[in-house]
């Protein structure tokens, strides 16, 4: 082919550029746009290369004086009757370094285009040589050969190859501006490309590093979670969940939604979801929870709006604990494999008013599973927030599935993400506690109580395998069962729990916490819980509507 006859049709190929080039925001389809346009109105043949970190880091170039920077083919175009040779000697996705010599390197080092009217057989072989592939100066020889750069804000992004046949007209000076034209056109838009790639690569980081990397799973239960971000970077949000053990072998689930997108919404989500973290560690319950979260949010900024749910589940009694803050119902499916919402009081979402949360409590039967999820796996702009409840139902009834498995079902059916927000879902299955995972006693008040409290230690620890725990669990539990018996009334309960930790809970009837004082020379109170703070991976107590609970935790060999 030769070159565009007339200055008419150089202004309808601009113009068929400025329309279709950049219609994205994705490097690889910029540069097909442009092999789409150039070829075959203005070459038989042409590739588009960029610096390898504008795709792989989104990072501006760097100056180069040689032009050796690492370099990677994002799109080929080629015209009828050969386009297969050409394709398999200039593959899309191929990374290299150019050698200084060579036309592609003196391109981006000058920033200058390099034209050949007619590629020698030498400079085609010179060439082929490099790539260490014949079928190149095969394609190349004798051709019309223009190299052009791509440039963004005065720097070099990369280059695009233009050729045409030898019995096609060669290019000329005139060719040469038009090229130049389109290249710069093409580089404005895979600048573009980049700030966005890079702006959106740091959102998902922020979130993806706010949600947790590997949620434990608690005594009790069985735990899958998915985090589905949407495709645009308007998308990116402020969705998270989280599974917070508690003592006892207890646990909290959360889920968590900010309203709106993009960063700001992503750093918000943190700072809720690391508050939720802090206030799960001081034992509240779930409308605590809510309202300190409630107080702590309208401190934030006032347009970020979140809705929340938070539950407790203690593996023993099976009793979950649950308020809301304006977030849409968990659902719970029955071991049969019916369905049902979770009747619980919806309250407003935090960061609006100061009304306390209410809270539902719930014994869960073996086999139940709870499921938490955001609004994004409900509602679209097509469909509202009851159908799309009543098809999450319909996915999660039936028979006992493998959550992984319910998990990827679930997020199959989601639309692609132009259509929809980002998705967040935590599901929980409840499992009845066996007797190696669980064992209880009561003793009575009384101080030769706590050689019986060794005893049982002792045989259920044999049982268990943990023999080597045996010596620091009995001494610990009967320092325990000592204070339990000096200041409470009544029957003291020891309990044993082996999940994730080994924990032991002694509690009676008084509702005074232990304090660890500093031991003098002449009393020896208090020495029992210096030896326990020494001994144990972690302790506490916690208040019961009985008394209290004190707990210590040992990590299992």
């Amino acid at each position: 082919m030769g070159s565009p006859a007339s200055m008419h049709e150089q202004l309808s190929l601009l113009n068929a550029a400025s329309k279709r080039i950049g219609s994205t925001l994705d490097m690889f389809e910029t540069g097909r746009e442009l092999m789409d346009v150039a070829v075959p109105r203005f070459a038989d043949a042409a590739g588009i290369l960029v610096q390898d970190r504008l795709v792989t880091e989104g990072e501006f170039p760097q100056e180069t004086t040689d032009g050796s920077a690492l370099v990677r083919r994002i799109a080929v175009g080629v015209a009828d009757p050969s386009p297969g040779e050409y394709a398999r000697a200039f593959p899309v996705d191929e990374v290299a370094v150019y050698e200084a010599w060579t036309p592609y390197a003196r391109c981006m080092a000058t920033g200058n285009p390099i034209l050949y009217p007619r590629l020698g057989r030498r400079t085609a072989e010179e060439i082929g040589r490099f790539w260490k592939r014949d079928s190149v100066s095969k394609v190349l020889e004798d051709s019309s050969f223009l190299v052009v750069p791509l440039k963004a804000r005065g720097r070099v992004l990369g280059f695009v190859i233009f050729t045409r046949r030898p019995t096609s007209q060669p290019f000329d000076e005139q060719d040469v501006n038009l090229a130049e034209e389109l290249a710069a056109r093409t580089g404005v838009c895979l600048d573009n490309a980049r700030l966005y790639n890079r702006e959106r690569r740091t959102a998902l980081t922020l979130q993806s590093s706010l949600l947790p990397v590997d949620l434990s799973q608690p005594l009790g239960l069985t735990i899958a979670s998915r985090y589905l971000p949407a495709s645009d970077l308007v998308g990116v949000g402020g969705d998270w969940y989280d599974v917070i053990p508690l003592p006892g072998c207890r646990v909290a689930l959360v889920v968590g939604d900010v309203m709106g997108h993009g960063i700001r919404a992503a750093a918000t989500m943190g700072q809720l979801r690391t508050a939720a973290r802090t206030l799960a560690s001081l034992d509240l319950s779930p409308a605590d929870v809510l309202f300190r979260l409630n107080l702590m949010s309208q401190d934030l900024d006032a347009s970020q709006i979140a809705t929340c749910v938070y539950a407790t589940y203690d593996p023993v009694t099976r009793r979950c604990a649950m308020a809301c803050a304006g977030h849409v119902p968990p659902i719970l499916v029955r071991p049969g494999g019916e369905t049902e919402l979770l009747e619980l009081p919806p309250g407003l979402p935090l960061g609006i008013g100061n009304e306390p949360a209410e809270m539902r409590e719930f014994t869960l039967p073996g086999g139940t599973v709870l499921a938490f999820y955001t609004d994004g796996l409900v509602e679209s702009r097509d469909r509202d927030i009851e159908e799309g409840i009543g098809a999450l139902r319909g996915l999660l009834s039936g028979p006992d599935h493998d959550l992984e498995e319910v998990c990827d079902l679930t997020i199959s059916a989601q639309r692609p993400g132009h259509e929809r927000d980002d998705i967040a879902l935590l599901l929980a299955r409840v499992s009845e506690l066996t007797e190696n995972e669980f064992v209880e006693t009561s003793l009575p008040s009384d101080r030769r109580s706590a050689s019986q409290a060794r005893r049982f230690v002792r045989t259920t620890l044999d049982k268990w395998e943990l023999s080597s725990l045996c010596d620091n669990t009995e001494l610990m539990v009967s320092e325990l069962i000592a204070n339990a018996v000096e200041h409470g009334q009544g029957e003291v309960e020891l309990r044993l729990l082996r999940g994730p930790t080994l924990v032991c809970e002694v509690s009676d009837s008084s509702a005074s916490e232990p304090v660890m004082r500093e031991a003098s020379t002449t009393n020896d109170t208090g020495r029992g819980l210096h030896l326990i703070n020494w001994l144990a991976h972690r302790w506490g107590s916690r208040l019961t509507p009985k008394g209290k609970i004190v707990w210590i935790e040992q990590r299992l060999p």
